[in-house]
């Protein structure tokens, strides 16, 4: 019993530190947004308890917000399968170089990079001087350019995730499907795509929830312009806080756009028990 006590004593002081972490960072700010969500909660002044009105607000008198969430869906519908493919087709074709761990490497830079800083070079790229018209000050191509450097940016970590996952793919599955004969488009559909399931699906997910979160290259490339054909979710939110210092109104932004990625990562898990293979 003693022995018992002191290992309970024990694993209480070790969890300690980590459920206080819990707490302070995670859980009372979580809370706090809830309880902010129903105020007209000025960064400076009086708080006032205003029930749904924020969420009224967004939804109905908001001139920004019903724009900024179709340009977000909008980017998320061109950057994800652009992301996903480009990925996808550049793991293949690396995989039977002999230069494999070179080609991660180069394609992975991006990645790892300041987004500020590949934002503020590509910026410069679009706005060459002479050049017309300017993409950026365009409103028909200027969320096509922020497509363009987003996928740029971001898809060298879906490469490392696909390049891993066809590496291990089965040498004994991949020979039986030549005995077969399935070669070509076949072996690819039917075999190697089924088999890399699980890293398309876990590369799925993570390229959705970062899409919808999309912040820093809108906002250098743009600043959310021309007019508010390139505003998104979050800037629609930085600017409901920072600079109209309403951070009850952001933080209704905020509940919003979580609802949001909850709902499309819940219909993802829903969906991929239909095409997502795990070894048994």
């Amino acid at each position: 019993m003693r022995l018992r006590r002191a290992e309970q004593w024990s694993a209480l002081g070790f969890a300690t530190p980590s459920v206080l972490g819990l707490g302070l960072f995670t859980l009372f700010p979580v809370g706090m947004a809830v309880v902010m969500s129903f105020f007209q909660w000025p960064m400076l002044g009086t708080q006032e308890f205003i029930g749904l009105d924020n969420f009224r607000y967004l939804f109905g008198e908001d001139p920004n917000f019903l724009a900024a969430l179709r340009n977000t869906f909008v980017f998320t519908g061109l950057y994800v399968p652009l992301n996903l493919v480009l990925a996808l087709g550049l793991a293949f074709w690396i995989s039977h170089s002999r230069w494999q761990n070179l080609w991660r490497v180069l394609f992975f830079i991006p990645a790892i990079t300041p987004m500020v800083a590949n934002a503020v070079i590509w910026k410069l790229l679009f706005q060459q001087v002479g050049r017309e018209p300017n993409l950026l000050a365009d409103g028909r191509t200027a969320l096509l350019s922020v497509v363009a450097m987003s996928v740029w940016q971001g898809f060298g970590y879906n490469l490392i995730v696909f390049s891993a996952a066809i590496n291990e793919m089965p040498k004994a599955v991949l020979e039986a499907a030549a005995i077969d004969g399935a070669t070509g488009l076949r072996r690819l559909l039917r075999v190697q795509l089924p088999l890399i399931s699980p890293a398309l699906f876990f590369a799925t997910i993570m390229t959705v929830i970062s899409a919808l979160q999309v912040f820093t290259q809108p906002y250098i490339l743009t600043a959310g312009g021309p007019g508010n054909a390139t505003e998104t979710l979050v800037m629609d939110i930085y600017q409901a806080g920072f600079q109209a210092r309403d951070l009850g109104l952001a933080v209704a932004g905020a509940w919003v756009l979580f609802a949001i990625i909850l709902l499309v990562t819940a219909v993802q898990f829903l969906g991929q028990k239909r095409w997502v293979h795990y070894e048994s």
